[in-house]
């Protein structure tokens, strides 16, 4: 807390007109949403300045452009919290809210900010039926979390990996959730090529069609335009 208000103090060159938000950054998205993107921790002068989700930095231009092009989102840029964007029947969260020195949240930093995790799972277990998990650490944060707040997880809990797909029961007899794993849209993932613009698309949709189609017969819209 006190390295992510410091930031917001010093600031970067770059932003030094800016007031940054400098505070935890709350989930992005429809409360009502069927499709939940699961990240890592907002970014020191992107989402700890701007105030949302992956929004205002490298990681995010990937991720909305991605998201427009399946019909997720309004417009392909995510700059400013009062840029207009909207997203399209999916929510984005992320395992940690505040801004991590280094951008590199620790376990103990994970552990502590997954109650809020869990608060938002539940609030969206009317709806939600997909789930994308954006890399390794977030992997590893939302599966205990997916348990908390009602889903029954195998064991041994299965790895992560690219396109790893797995379904998780709902114990209190609602909905199951497909859970998809997606490299992280990282500058070093993005850079390298490990995580290609298709690679994201083809996850999403996936995700979203996935979605759509556990809700088929119900009252909801659809997840895309």
């Amino acid at each position: 807390m006190e390295w992510r208000e410091e930031v917001a103090r010093t600031k970067r060159a770059a932003f030094a007109d800016w007031t940054y938000w400098g505070r935890p950054v709350p989930g992005f998205g429809p409360s009502d949403a069927r499709l939940l993107i699961i990240g890592l921790a907002p970014a020191a002068h992107g989402g700890n300045r701007t105030g949302r989700m992956f929004t205002g930095d490298r990681s995010g231009d990937v991720l909305y452009q991605a998201l427009y092009d399946v019909g997720l989102a309004s417009q392909p840029t995510s700059v400013a919290a009062d840029d207009g964007l909207e997203l399209y029947g999916v929510r984005i969260t992320a395992p940690v809210h505040c801004a991590p020195p280094a951008n590199k949240p620790t376990p103990g930093e994970r552990d502590m900010c997954r109650p809020w995790l869990v608060q938002e799972l539940r609030l969206l277990r009317p709806t939600v039926r997909s789930v994308v998990v954006l890399g390794a650490f977030g992997w590893q944060a939302a599966l205990p979390a997916f348990a908390e707040a009602g889903w029954s997880v195998p064991r041994p809990r299965p790895a992560f990996g690219h396109g790893v797909r797995v379904t998780l029961d709902d114990l209190e007899g609602g909905g199951g959730l497909d859970v998809f794993g997606c490299f992280h849209v990282s500058q070093r993932n993005t850079f390298t090529g490990r995580l290609t613009p298709a690679m994201l698309r083809d996850v999403l949709r996936t995700a979203a069609e996935t979605a759509e189609a556990a809700d088929a017969g119900g009252t909801a819209e659809p997840a895309g335009r």
